[in-house]
């Protein structure tokens, strides 16, 4: 009987390992950046990993309420995940402040080194790495570019921002107006929707340019439909409130970002420290209109912009 017993297979280590555990944490409700989590599922299953067997993705939201975040991310750190995966900068600080040790990944870090993430981009040095989503100026004078072929009678453009937009990009935006002969003001944020685009359309705008950070991107229907409703064609850097309704975005692709995080996370439970791994750039950046918001506010796609268009809401 005990020479049966041994002569049995013992189970591999894989079979012996607990499944990893992956933290992902959001102040935007779960809901708003489902997707997000779904592409960066999808980029672990790209790389040979099974969903629910060899690793775990635990989603913690704080359902946009910014007080109730540093609280949450305390619960995730007691918890002691393999990784925390965080998106933007208003997600990563506190879980930055929160644990030296525990490896995070950001998928879209802005002014990573300046906001103490890394000590530089090829070798960060502490706890974080990941994705930035900061790929030089010229993207905004980009982005006011093809807004003003979009829009050819543009003029004045108001920017509303949601912190802490206004005090990053303040001056690279106001520069990339001016080299296209556009005047900008800029409105924060308040909160109240309906209050910022009336006061917006009293200042004379004749578009609006969105840093919208989490507050505004968990309300991009209703910021799509409002600015809409004020006959306010709109551009920004995500093509998730085209998706909503915005008439037009040029940037990063953000699904891509949180799907090219997967490799760091990757690298990570394989054993590279974050310290080590270069914090990278995104792999694409794309231009999306959506037709039928400018058709509802009587605009025409140019043919030249038209070839151009990497995705195009009907």
């Amino acid at each position: 009987m005990t020479a049966a017993v041994l002569s049995l297979p013992l189970p591999s280590a894989a079979q012996q390992r607990r499944p990893y555990r992956i933290a992902v944490v959001t102040i935007t409700s779960a809901q708003s950046s489902a997707h997000l989590r779904a592409a960066f599922e999808d980029g672990l299953r790209q790389r040979g990993y099974v969903i629910g067997r060899d690793v775990v993705v635990e989603v913690r939201s704080a359902e946009g309420d910014r007080e109730l975040y540093p609280k949450l991310i305390a619960e995730v750190v007691r918890s002691k995940p393999d990784v925390i995966l965080t998106g933007v900068n208003a997600n990563t600080t506190p879980a930055a402040a929160a644990t030296k040790s525990i490896p995070i990944v950001f998928a879209v870090g802005t002014e990573v080194i300046k906001s103490g993430f890394a000590q530089s981009l090829g070798r960060p040095g502490g706890n974080l790495t990941g994705i930035t989503w900061d790929v030089g100026d010229a993207l905004a004078a980009k982005r006011f570019e093809l807004f003003r072929e979009m829009v050819p009678k543009i003029l004045r453009v108001a920017v509303l921002w949601a912190p802490p937009y206004g005090q990053q990009y303040r001056g690279p935006t106001d520069a990339a107006a001016k080299i296209l002969g556009l005047t900008t003001f800029w409105r924060e944020y308040s909160g109240d929707l309906e209050a910022d685009f009336t006061e917006i359309a009293r200042g004379g705008a004749d578009g609006v340019y969105l840093h919208h950070g989490v507050g505004l991107f968990s309300r991009r229907s209703e910021v799509a439909a409002v600015a809409t409703r004020h006959r306010l064609p709109t551009a920004c850097g995500s093509a998730e409130l085209v998706d909503a309704g915005a008439l037009m975005s040029y940037g990063p692709n953000l699904a891509d970002s949180f799907r090219q995080a997967a490799s760091h996370v990757d690298k990570i439970l394989k054993g590279a420290k974050p310290a080590d791994l270069p914090v990278e750039q995104p792999t694409k950046i794309e231009l999306a209109v959506n037709a039928g918001t400018a058709k509802t506010l009587g605009l025409a796609l140019p043919p030249s912009l038209r070839l151009r268009v990497d995705k195009l809401v009907e």
